[in-house]
C-alpha cells in the first residue's frame, strides 16, 4: 500500500527523527504529540508502530504530548488521534524501515526481498544477519524530510493491527497513580483560586483577615487584579480560604448572564454574522408540500468525574508544567505569550486527567500553576478546582436553535432543503481568533482587549455547523448559518461540537417527513442514500435490533432510530434505541452499528462507541446549564445531573469489517445517533415529538398535558 498524500501532523513535522529514536538498547522510541484522554491512543499508536517496524508491542516506547521531544499536533480532538495521528506514525515507521532494510540490502549485496524483520532483528532468508536496527543505527541518518513513499504492510499481513490488546495506561489507572492528581512532589505548594463569577466581573472587596482565619493555618494571598490565589503547605486550609473568599466576595461589572440566555428565542434575537451556503440544482421542484420544524438545546458543560488539576515550577529560568490538557504545544505557547516569556523556556508535559471531552479547564488550571509558579521560584505549584469551580467558571457548550424546512416531491422526497443554524462560536481554545482564553490570564491587569471571535472554519470541520449537511441524497441544500459572537459566556469545544445537535434535528426531522410520507423510518432513509457504506450500517443496525420484524413492544415502549457520518468525512453509526416512557425516559436497550473503515483496536473501538452512546444519551435526557443572577446555578451534581451507572441499558455493537479502508475516527461519531434515536423512540412512544431538549420529566409532562 503506497500512501499518496501526506497528514497533516507530517507535514508540520516532517522529519523522521522527529518520530522515531533508536536510542534505548532493544526498544524504539516513538513520540507523538497526540495525547491519552481515556480514547486507548497510547494502545493504538503503539500497536501501529510495532506492526510497522515489525516488532512486539512492548519493544515500543511511545512518548506522548512532551513539548521538548514530541512532534506538534495541535489538539487531540476531531477524531483525529488515529486517522491523522496514527496514519503518521505509520507512514513514518515504514519508511523507517524501508531505509534499514535497503541500506543492509546494500551492505550485504542482496535482493531487498530477502530480507525481513522479526522483533527488530533482520533476517535474510529466514536467517539471523546478525543486525538489527539499533546495532545499525549508526548507518542511517533520521534527520530526513518523510517522503510517505514507503509501502506500508497488507491489512492480510497484520499480526498486532485489527487484534485487541490490554490497554497500557490501565495497569497504573487501577493501581491508583497513573493520574495528574497522583503527583505530589515532597515540598509542594497547594493553591486554590477565587474565580470570578462572570466574565470580566471586577473584584470590589474582600476581607483578607475573615479568610485567614477560616483557613485556620498559615496561608498566603497572592492578589493580582482580579486574580486571587491562595498558596501554603496544608491543601485543606487553602481549599477553607478559597469557600469562604468564595461566599464573601464582592463583585460589579464585567458581562453578568442576562436572563433567558440560550432560549431559541434568545438566540434569533442576538445580533449574528450570517452567512449562506448552498449545494445542488435549483428550481427542479419550485412547488410542493413543505413541512418546517424548530429544534434546540441548551448550554451544556464538562461532566468529568476528576476536576482540573495542574502543577508548574519555575527554576532557573525554566518554566515547567504538567497538565491533562488536550493541546500540550498550543498550551505551551500561549502560557509563554500571557506570561511574557520566550516560549523555549516553557514546557508542557502531558499527564492524564480524569475525564476530558473537549475544551475544558485542564488549560486554565495549568496556566493558574505556571503563574504562581513564577511568583515563588524553586517551588512545585499543584492548582487544584472545585466542582462548583468547574460549574460555574469552565467553558460551556452552547446553546443552539435549528430551523429545518423541506419542500417535497410528487414521491414525498425533499426536492429543496433548508437549515438554519443560531449559535455562538464551538470554540475558545487557548489561542483560538488570537485570545488567550485562559481564565487567570483575563483577570490579571493589563489583560489584552479581547479580539474579536469566530467560529471553527469549515474546512476543519465546522464548530455550529459540522454535520449541519445530511448525507442523505438530496437534490438541493442550503445552510443559513447566524453565528453570534457576542454571548456573554466563553463558549467552547464539547465533544462533537455542534454536530450531535445537528444530526438530533436532521434525524428527527427525516422521521416527521418518514411521518408526513406515510412511510416507515429506515425505509424512508434507505430511499434517500445511495452510497453502499451509509446503507450497509443502516441495514445492519435495524437488522441487530429486529427492527423490520414488528415484535410485539411492551406499553409505554418504542423504537427510534438514527444515523449519521461524522463531519461527513469520519466514521459511519446508526443507532437503535428502545426506551420505554412514563414521566421519564428510560433507556431500555440500544443496538450499534459502525464503519470505520481499518480498526486498529477492535475492543477499543467498540469503548469508544459505547463511550459515545452513554454520553449521547446523557446530552440529550439530562443536562443543561441554568444561570440565576448573572451567574451559573451550578454547585454540585444535583444541579447538573448526568446519566447514571444505574441508568445505561444492555448496549450491542457491531464493527463492519472493512480493513481495506484508510482508518475513520470514531470517538464522536455515535453521539448524535443516539441523541436521534431516543428522541425518536420518545415521540413515537408519545405520540408527540419533543423538539427542545433536554427530554427531562416536565418537557414530558407538558407534552402529554398538551395532547
Amino acid at each position: 500500500m503506497i500512501s499518496n498524500a501526506l497528514p497533516l501532523s507530517l507535514i508540520d513535522n516532517p522529519i523522521l527523527s522527529q518520530w522515531i529514536s533508536f536510542d534505548e538498547p532493544g526498544r524504539v522510541r516513538v513520540f507523538s504529540g497526540k495525547v491519552e484522554i481515556g480514547q486507548g491512543i497510547l494502545t493504538a499508536i503503539t500497536q501501529i508502530a510495532a506492526e510497522e517496524l515489525d516488532l512486539k508491542p512492548e519493544q515500543v516506547n511511545l512518548i506522548s504530548g512532551q513539548t521538548d521531544v514530541s512532534p506538534m499536533e495541535y489538539f487531540t480532538s476531531g477524531s483525529y488521534s488515529v486517522s491523522v495521528g496514527g496514519a503518521s506514525v505509520r507512514l513514518a515507521c515504514a519508511e523507517v524501515r524501508s531505509l534499514y532494510l535497503d541500506r543492509l540490502a546494500y551492505m550485504l549485496k542482496c535482493p531487498v526481498g530477502e530480507l525481513s524483520v522479526e522483533d527488530g532483528k533482520f533476517l535474510r532468508a529466514g536467517k539471523d544477519t546478525g543486525q538489527d536496527y539499533w546495532s545499525m543505527k549508526g548507518e542511517i541518518s533520521l534527520d530526513r524530510r518523510v517522503t510517505g513513499t514507503a509501502p506500508t504492510k497488507s491489512p492480510s499481513k497484520y499480526k498486532i493491527v485489527g487484534k485487541s490488546m490490554p490497554r497500557l495506561d490501565l495497569p497504573a489507572k487501577v493501581a491508583g497513580s497513573a493520574f495528574i492528581h497522583d503527583i505530589l512532589p515532597e515540598g509542594v505548594v497547594h493553591a486554590r483560586v477565587l474565580r470570578q463569577p462572570w466574565r470580566y466581573a471586577n473584584l470590589v472587596e474582600l476581607n483578607e483577615a475573615e479568610i485567614r482565619k477560616a483557613a485556620k493555618e498559615p496561608i498566603d494571598i497572592i492578589r493580582e487584579g482580579n486574580f486571587v490565589a491562595f498558596t501554603g503547605a496544608s491543601e485543606i486550609a487553602v481549599h477553607r480560604a478559597a469557600q469562604t473568599a468564595r461566599e464573601i466576595a464582592k463583585w460589579n461589572g464585567g458581562t453578568p448572564t442576562p436572563d433567558g440566555i440560550g432560549s431559541p428565542e434568545w438566540l434569533k434575537a442576538q445580533p449574528a454574522q450570517s452567512r449562506t451556503l448552498e449545494a445542488g440544482e435549483p428550481g427542479r421542484v419550485t412547488q410542493g408540500r413543505v413541512v418546517e420544524a424548530l429544534y434546540s438545546r441548551p448550554f451544556l458543560t464538562y461532566g468529568s468525574i476528576g476536576t482540573a488539576c495542574g502543577l508548574a515550577e519555575f527554576k532557573d529560568g525554566q518554566l515547567s508544567v504538567w497538565s491533562h490538557c488536550q493541546g500540550p504545544t498550543i498550551l505551551r505557547n500561549w502560557i509563554a505569550t500571557a506570561l511574557g516569556m520566550e516560549t523555549a523556556k516553557v514546557n508542557v508535559f502531558h499527564r492524564q486527567g480524569s475525564g476530558a471531552y473537549g475544551h475544558n479547564t485542564a488549560d486554565d488550571a495549568a496556566f493558574d500553576a505556571a503563574y504562581l509558579a513564577t511568583r515563588m521560584p524553586g517551588k512545585t505549584v499543584r492548582v487544584v478546582w472545585t466542582r462548583e469551580d468547574e460549574f460555574s467558571s469552565a467553558p460551556i457548550s452552547t446553546a443552539m436553535a435549528i430551523g429545518l424546512r423541506a419542500m417535497l416531491d410528487s414521491d414525498n422526497k425533499p426536492a429543496d432543503w433548508t437549515i438554519e443554524i443560531w449559535s455562538p462560536p464551538h470554540a475558545q481554545r487557548p489561542g483560538m481568533n488570537g485570545n488567550s482564553n485562559l481564565t487567570a490570564a483575563e483577570a490579571l491587569p493589563n489583560a489584552p482587549e479581547p479580539k474579536p471571535i469566530g467560529d471553527i472554519p469549515d474546512d476543519r470541520g465546522g464548530g455550529a455547523t459540522r454535520n449541519s449537511f445530511p448525507i442523505y441524497d438530496l437534490p438541493r441544500h442550503r445552510l443559513v448559518h447566524h453565528m453570534i459572537p457576542g454571548a456573554p459566556l466563553r463558549t467552547s469545544s464539547l465533544r462533537g461540537l455542534g454536530a450531535w445537535a445537528n444530526v438530533f434535528a436532521i434525524e428527527s426531522f427525516m422521521d416527521e417527513l418518514a411521518e408526513a410520507a406515510g412511510i416507515a423510518p429506515v425505509t424512508y432513509r434507505l430511499s434517500l442514500l445511495s452510497e453502499p457504506r451509509a446503507r450497509k450500517v443502516v441495514e445492519t443496525a435495524a437488522a441487530m435490533s429486529g427492527w423490520f420484524h414488528k415484535r410485539k413492544l411492551p406499553d409505554g415502549h418504542a423504537l427510534g432510530f438514527g444515523f449519521a457520518r461524522y463531519k461527513n468525512i469520519a466514521s459511519y453509526s446508526a443507532i437503535v434505541a428502545e426506551v420505554e416512557v412514563t414521566e421519564q425516559v428510560r433507556l431500555k436497550r440500544i443496538w450499534c452499528a459502525a464503519d470505520a473503515g481499518l480498526v486498529i483496536t477492535p475492543d477499543g473501538a467498540k469503548n469508544q462507541l459505547e463511550g459515545g452512546i452513554i454520553q449521547g444519551a446523557s446530552f440529550v435526557m439530562r443536562e443543561q446549564v441554568r444561570f440565576e443572577d448573572g451567574r451559573s446555578a451550578l454547585k454540585s451534581w444535583d444541579d447538573y445531573p448526568i446519566l447514571r451507572f444505574t441508568d445505561i441499558p444492555k448496549i450491542e455493537i457491531e464493527l463492519i469489517d472493512n480493513p481495506n479502508e484508510p482508518t475513520l475516527g470514531l470517538g464522536e461519531c455515535s453521539v448524535g445517533p443516539t441523541g436521534a434515536a431516543i428522541g425518536n423512540a420518545v415521540a413515537r412512544a408519545l405520540g408527540a415529538r419533543i423538539r427542545h431538549l433536554p427530554l427531562t420529566r416536565e418537557r414530558i409532562e407538558a407534552t402529554l398535558l398538551a395532547q
